[in-house]
């Protein structure tokens, strides 16, 4: 082989390593592009076909004629109570487990349980966790409530509440994946200054790790929100109602109004689904879909933003600490 020959090798390696980096480069663009454009369409059909809709009147009156005329501020309503009863009862529990698997369980045979039971309940699919919703918290806790209280059918019914408690287990595996590596993020030299200035296990726990992990279970926090706020399946039999136009709401000594959690709720993602496939006229009633699809997203996207400020203040904070 010729030196001018051994000289061209290097080269024409060179050139098609190069070409393999720009056609790897442009296809991985490409199929980046392709959920991102699917997302624009769908949002600009969503915007252009629902923005009319949306009206003073629209956010706020009570659904009329059979969901054909009036408002969904029931739906709304409704949306937002079961979304923070949901994060009330499935962030303490999913931190809690994520702190017990971090920090207490080890690396033995019920830790692996544990963690395989995480990662089943994860890929369960929600219309499961309906049924389960109402096997468990509806049939079993509920009557057994009911029995033991001599209540009636107070606890034995579908209601805010069971439904809360349906959605929570649905998003709990993300609140404690999320935590967990949150809190794996923590140095561990940290834990063992603790320790050695004479600090306790859940002291060091509650004033050392918990601090700088917040910003993961915030994101926790978020994932759950966006996958809770739009479930209609586990809420389907487990307290969501067809048509109230009313609100769960019961007045505390007979002045001040809370949130009544036994109580039946409209949703906005199961309104969605009632008119696209129970209206008796679904052209008809397509511009509240759509305007009702809109504000379900808007008010994800708010439950989103603000726990996301939250976020960036608790990671400003600690930034500001460790200075």
């Amino acid at each position: 082989m010729s030196e001018a020959l051994l000289l061209t090798l290097p080269k024409l390696t060179s050139q098609r390593v190069r070409w393999s980096e720009i056609l790897s480069d442009v296809l991985v663009r490409f199929f980046a592009l392709i959920p991102l454009s699917a997302l624009g369409f769908i949002m600009y059909m969503i915007i252009r076909k629902g923005a009319g809709t949306i009206t003073w009147s629209f956010l706020s009156q009570m659904p009329l004629n059979g969901m054909t005329e009036g408002g969904i501020f029931p739906c709304i309503f409704g949306t937002l109570a079961i979304t923070l009863l949901m994060i009330l009862m499935a962030l303490p529990l999913g931190v809690a487990a994520a702190i017990y698997l971090t920090e207490f369980a080890g690396r033995g045979f019920f830790f692996r349980v544990i963690r395989a039971a995480v990662n089943n309940l994860a890929g369960v699919p929600s219309i499961v966790f309906g049924l389960f919703g109402v096997g468990f918290f509806i049939l079993f806790v509920g009557r057994s409530f009911d029995h033991v209280l001599k209540t009636g059918m107070l606890f034995g019914q579908p209601c805010m509440l069971w439904a809360a408690a349906t959605l929570a287990v649905l998003v709990l595996p993300v609140i404690i994946v999320s935590t967990e590596e949150a809190l794996n993020a923590v140095p561990q030299s940290q834990r063992s200054a603790s320790l050695a200035l004479g600090a306790t296990k859940w002291q060091t726990i509650w004033h050392v790790v918990l601090p700088q992990a917040r910003g993961g279970i915030l994101t926790g926090a978020i994932l759950s929100i966006s996958r809770g706020a739009g479930e209609t399946a586990p809420i389907l039999f487990t307290g969501c109602a067809y048509f109230l136009p009313r609100l769960p709401v019961v007045h505390l000594f007979g002045v001040i109004p809370i949130v009544n959690p036994f109580d039946q709720f409209m949703e906005l993602s199961y309104h969605i689904f009632i008119m696209a496939t129970q209206s008796l006229d679904a052209v008809k009633t397509l511009p509240i879909q759509y305007g009702t699809t809109l504000v379900l997203i808007s008010l994800t996207f708010f439950l989103n933003f603000t726990a996301i400020i939250f976020r960036i203040h608790f990671r400003k904070k600690m930034g500001m600490v460790s200075v």
